[in-house]
């Protein structure tokens, strides 16, 4: 039938494999050594409650039967079998299998809806994050497709978990492709699906990503290193939302909406023919580019704070962090982005274990980093430049981005510039600079 076959002897050998690797169906007798083929049907079930499960005995009777499929079993069937009843095995094998992984995805789409991406989980009040918010405000309950782009750990994924639990597709499934991380010759199978024989260990028919995302949407990370030859088939599928899985003839129709995502600068791969332009005009119809966390400082000290809340969940003992700390972080230009201040705060409190995190916890490469900025310094032109007036702007601009680190507390600002405060105060109301009105 041309299906991967484990056996097992008993049904202790039968818990232990089903415990060790995914198995979409269990053939069992009802006579066995040991456990019977009812309670191992009953224990499967405990153990993974989606897994269906054929009952076969010789001793057949209609008390078995019953007692069988109480017990949570797919169906009942007795011996001998003639060539009759191995075609009635085989589309109950299809039909088990199927309902397998419908209630997987059932299921799978349940905890999605119970950790759902709404906008209180994007973290941040910077001007350059909530013109992103604006647009996923706008666009999140359309049909459009929509090319995320930004550095890697900006949070993309996190946008366009947004975008779909924001939107009418909200109750169907969200399936997600790195289309990075898996090898050009199984990819094309990974999105589209492949027949039984299509290729070498295809064993049986599977679908594929956009097949499951059937009625939901489907995010594609990393777009920019699809090779050519997969381009080409994606634009069919942008174009008129269908393919043909591998080894098939026959189309395929989805109504998937489509988010795709890339830290690469497509525009530029085009110039390079890495990238098929036609096909980024296609993807390109809604841009939303997340800003680097180096232009959004306002927002590192709420970061700093969820994450270390989300590690105390549950803790008897907090940990906390120093406002110097704060401060020295906040001066930091973080080139992983939101995923490098994640895993630095989580690595720091599990370290702390319990109390302040201080500067000296810190990582020396941060400290390095901060203590040892560096100056672009404005180039003299052939005409001269009016040297106190450039000057004057240089300090002038330096003492606003230290207000604004700070949200305008001078203390704090005075001690990033390494001034004294009434410094700080003379040098402001020569300069005048105030603090915004709120």
């Amino acid at each position: 039938m041309g299906l991967a076959v484990s056996m097992a002897r008993d049904a202790s050998e039968a818990l232990a494999l089903v415990s060790g690797q995914p198995v979409d169906l269990v053939l069992c007798d009802v006579r066995m050594p040991g456990i019977n083929g009812i309670e191992l049907v009953r224990q499967l079930k405990d153990l993974e409650p989606d897994i269906p499960c054929i009952v076969i005995t010789g001793y057949g009777s209609p008390e078995h039967s019953v007692e069988a499929l109480r017990a949570g079993a797919f169906w009942y069937l007795e011996k001998p079998f003639d060539q009759d009843h191995l075609d009635v095995v085989r589309r109950l094998v299809e039909q088990a299998i199927e309902h397998g992984r419908l209630k997987a995805e059932n299921r799978l789409l349940q905890n999605q809806l119970r950790s759902r991406y709404r906008f209180e989980n994007v973290v941040g009040t910077s001007a350059a994050l909530r013109r992103v918010l604006d647009t996923v405000e706008k666009v999140a309950d359309t049909e459009s497709t929509v090319l995320i782009t930004g550095e890697s750990g900006t949070g993309k994924e996190l946008i366009a978990r947004a975008l779909h639990f924001n939107s009418r597709r909200a109750d169907r499934m969200f399936v997600t492709v790195n289309c990075g991380a898996i090898p050009e010759e199984l990819l094309e199978s990974e999105l589209f699906g492949h027949m039984r024989g299509a290729f070498t260990n295809a064993f049986a028919h599977r679908e594929g990503r956009f097949s499951l995302a059937n009625g939901g949407s489907i995010f594609l990370d990393e777009i920019g290193d699809m090779s050519s030859n997969l381009q080409v088939k994606m634009l069919r599928v942008l174009q008129d939302r269908t393919f043909e899985p591998v080894g098939s003839s026959k189309t395929v129709r989805v109504n998937v909406r489509v988010i795709a995502a890339t830290n690469q600068n497509l525009e530029q791969a085009i110039r390079e023919r890495r990238f098929r332009e036609d096909l980024f005009y296609r993807l390109n119809v809604i841009p939303i580019e997340m800003p680097p966390l180096r232009e959004r400082s306002d927002d590192v000290p709420l970061l700093i704070h969820h994450f270390l809340e989300r590690v105390n969940h549950g803790k008897a003992k907090a940990v906390g962090i120093t406002a110097q700390a704060v401060d020295q972080l906040c001066a930091y230009d973080w080139p992983g982005n939101v995923r490098e201040l994640e895993n630095l705060m989580e690595r720091l409190a599990i370290l702390r274990g319990e109390g302040q995190i201080s500067v000296e916890d810190l990582p020396r490469s941060i400290r390095d980093r901060v203590s040892e900025p560096s100056f672009a310094a404005p180039r003299v032109p052939a005409s001269g430049l009016p040297f106190n007036e450039v000057v004057d702007r240089f300090e002038a601009d330096l003492i606003r981005q230290a207000l604004e680190h700070t949200h305008w507390n001078k203390n704090r600002a005075a001690q990033l510039l390494g001034l004294n405060r009434t410094t700080l105060l003379e040098k402001m109301k020569k300069k005048g600079l105030d603090a915004p009105e709120t």
